[in-house]
Parts: structure tokens; sequence; C-alpha cells
């Protein structure tokens, strides 16, 4: 018997192998829209047998989008005031120039929101102002308090805000805080643990028992949300962690902007939060306590766009290609992290080569150097399309935001990256107003003033071993 077993066992394992081999190709064939990532991954596949396939398994299947949306398909999503909605969709586009008309109705039936007048938006420039705004803020409260961010560390920042909210809960106010779990970990210990010790309500967006995948794990939640009575929101790309505050003097600074934000479309901030928090705990925020009546308080129209890799998946996507799309002067985009796919490269290269002046902006020094390498990478297309691409000096910045033609503004919490625009679980707002927009674009200029512009040249006389670092990096893309 063990020598019939020894005598077939290869045949077994060769018939395995190619069953394995037939299906992952299968598959790949079935579910890569991208033909040329189908061919590659059915190379591999064949080329490598069983490790191929295993390679496909772990990285080449798109789980994200179907496990996440298994994950809150069962959560019940809080209905917008219909009379808002009533109210609004006739007057959205008052104020609105000519040419955005098309976009605004593009990103309501992207992100089914309505447009919202009467907001009052003040960006908030590093932790030096935003941090004591938000703390001052809290210290107001009276009724409730909903807090969700990527990284609350145990420092001297997230020291400050667990007293103020601890002082909250002491008066009586209703405070919410979600922390994702895996930024949860940035510090030690965790700073959820002292929060539940004031008395503070807290959840971890999925937790993981996986602590060495943090840099890079999926399916997080990298939105930044804070609002305070249901009437005064903050959102934007900072976390809460003292290298923000500049007047600290960290050992690692990083710029930042957040924004202060009043107004109707703060209900959208709180709608993102209490759409998280439902999913986490299964406990529904509804009320007074939780959605007031919002009186306009400014003249921005703005409106909230949640994404993630669910039932929100790709709306910022499209919302940022139909925002290149209307631009007939001017882009510019501010970003971190910036590893656009072949879609976002062609659209920024029409825009271009239409005779829109496009601007990258970049830091110089960046927290993630596998990104800063395939970064670079990118960057000889764009170049010899006429984009524009600049370098900005340390610390480290942070920032995210989009212009476009000196009326229209995106911030938030996403990056111009997949892991931002595919994987993690964003909140921008998008602005249509001339005097934002106008203060926005100085607060660029003055980053411009010492930053550096790149050439093509220097991006192509990089050197051999450096030209080769960049393009293994750049390899790694869709998973950074």
């Amino acid at each position: 018997m063990i020598e019939l077993i020894v005598n077939i066992w290869p045949h077994i394992a060769g018939l395995l192998t190619l069953l394995l081999t037939i299906v992952a190709s299968g598959h790949a064939i079935l579910y890569k829209r991208d033909a040329r990532a189908a061919i590659a991954w059915v190379g591999i596949i064949w080329l490598v047998p069983v490790l191929g396939a295993a390679l496909y398994i772990l990285l080449g299947i798109n789980r994200i989008r179907r496990r996440a949306r298994a994950l809150r398909s069962d959560q019940t999503v809080l209905p917008y005031s219909e009379k808002w909605r009533s109210e609004l969709s006739s007057s959205s586009t008052v104020g609105l120039l000519e040419q955005f008309f098309a976009l605004s109705n593009l990103v309501e039936g992207i992100v089914q929101k309505p447009l919202l007048e009467g907001n009052r938006i003040v960006p908030l420039v590093n932790g030096d102002s935003a941090y004591p705004a938000m703390i001052q803020a809290i210290d107001k409260a009276q009724k409730s308090i909903t807090l969700s961010t990527y990284i609350f560390d145990n420092d001297r920042a997230g020291r400050m805000f667990l007293d103020a909210l601890a002082r909250a809960v002491k008066r009586g106010v209703q405070v919410k805080v979600l922390i994702d779990d895996v930024g949860a970990r940035y510090s030690w210990p965790p700073m959820a643990k002292k929060l539940q010790e004031a008395g503070i309500s807290v959840a971890r967006f999925l937790p993981t028992l996986i602590p060495w995948r943090m840099p890079y794990i999926n399916l997080r939640n990298h939105r930044k949300i804070l609002v305070v009575d249901g009437k005064i929101g903050f959102t934007g790309g900072m976390n809460i962690r003292e290298g923000h505050v500049i007047e600290f003097n960290p050992p690692h600074p990083i710029q930042d902007l957040h924004f202060l934000v009043e107004g109707p479309v703060v209900a959208h901030l709180q709608q993102a939060f209490a759409d998280d928090w439902a999913f986490c705990t299964e406990e529904l925020l509804e009320g007074e306590l939780w959605f007031p009546a919002l009186e306009p308080r400014g003249n921005v129209i703005a409106r909230g766009i949640t994404d993630g890799p669910d039932e929100d998946f790709e709306k910022l996507f499209w919302t940022i290609h139909g925002a290149l799309s209307t631009a007939k002067s001017s882009v510019r985009i501010l970003t971190p992290y910036f590893i656009p796919d072949s879609t976002l490269t062609t659209s920024l290269n029409l825009a271009s080569m239409r005779g829109v002046k496009v601007d990258i902006i970049l830091p110089s020094e960046n927290n993630l150097q596998i990104v800063k390498w395939a970064s670079i990478d990118y960057l000889q297309d764009l170049l010899e399309h006429g984009c524009r691409v600049w370098f900005t000096p340390p610390p480290f910045d942070h920032t995210k935001l989009m212009l476009v033609d000196d009326f229209w503004v995106l911030f938030g919490s996403a990056n111009i990256d997949p892991r931002s625009l595919l994987l993690n679980f964003e909140f921008n707002i998008e602005c249509y107003d001339q005097a934002l927009a106008a203060e926005l674009n100085n607060f660029i200029d003055s980053k411009l003033q010492d930053g550096h512009r790149v050439t093509l040249e220097e991006i192509k006389n990089r050197s051999l071993p450096i030209r080769l670092r960049d393009g293994v990096a750049r390899l790694f893309s869709p998973y950074l």
C-alpha cells in the first residue's frame, strides 16, 4: 500500500498543481478588469507553479471590496433630512461658475448627497492652531462629542485631548471616540485604554491581531472627524499626535492642514461618524442630540464625500477625475503620498496638454521611503507632458489638498494613492467658493516660495541604481 502511494503521489501532486493553476488562471481572466494585469498574473501562475497561484490568492484577488461590503451590509444607514434635500436641491448651484454646474451634478450622482449652502470653512495650519481650536470646542460642548481618528497617540498632544474629553464627560456630555485599531498601536500603551478609564465610550475599527502588518494593512479607517454638539466640525488630514505641533519641537515634526467646519455640511461629518459607529458597536446615533437643526454660518457651498472599499467604492476617485476634466486654467494638488494609477496620470496629462497649468506639490522628505521612491518613478511621464512638480522643504508635509480654477476645493483625509482611493475608509469635503480657494492658493504659494521645481532632466539623470530602486518600489505601488 505504501509503495502504491509512493508511486502514484507524483501523479496526484501534478494533477492538483495543474488544477490549482487552471482555477487561479480562470479567476484572473474572469475578474481582472485590466487586461495587462490579467496577462501578468496568468504568466506568473503558469511560470511559477503553486507559488504563483499562492501569490495570486494572497495579493491578486480583490477581496477588499467584497469583505468590506459584507462587514457593513447589515448596518442601518441613517437617512438624510428630506427637508434639507428638497429645500436645497433647487438652489444648490446658486453662485457656482457655469463650468462647475456639470461637476456639481456629477458628484451628486456619485456620492448621493446634496450640495449644501451656507457653510463656514476655516483652514487651520498645523496642530499649533488646529489642536487649540478643537480643544476649545470640546471644552464648550454642552450635549455631545464624536471623534474619529486614525492615530490617537499617547503623548503630549494625545493627553491634551484625553483631558479635554474627560472634562466633557464629567460635565455630562455624551462622548463617543472611534480609533482605528492599527492607528491605535502607534504608541504604547494605547490611548484607548486611558480613554476608557476616564469614562469615555471608545470603539476600535476592525481590530486586528497582526501588529507587524501595521504600516500597510488594509481596510483601515483613515477618517479624521470631530463634531461638537452636532454643530461644529473639524476634519482634514491631521491625526492626534505631538509631531503635528511644531512649537513642541518634536523629533519628527509634521506639517498638516485641518479645517473648522460650521453650517449644514457638518451633518455630513456626523453622518460619516454615525455610520462607522453603528458598524463597530451596533449603536445608532439618532435624534437632536447628534443631528440638531443647522443654520447657515457662511457662504461656502460644500458637500461631504465618504469613500471606502464598500458601498462608497471609488467615489473619491471619480470625483477627482471629474474635477480634472472640468479644469480650464489651473489644477494644484498637494499630497504627501503620490502614486497615481494610469488613468489618473492620463487625466493629469490631458489637462496639461489642454493648456491647464497643473502643479503637483510633494514633500522632499517622506516618512515612508518606499512610497517616495515609487512616487518619483511616476514623475517622468507627467513632466514629459507639461505637468509641473514641486518638492517642498522639511519638515515632512502631510497636507492633502486639491484646487481647480481658483474656485473648487477638495480637502480631507485621502492621499493620491491606491491605499486611500481603493483600500481605506476616507472622508473629504468638496467646496465651491472663490474666497476659500484664494486663501488656500496663498497658502500653497507660501510653500512654493521655498520649494524646488523638479525638472525632467534631474529625473532622467538619476543613477542606474537609484532608477532600479525606484522602479522596484513602483512594482509594489498597488499595495503601498
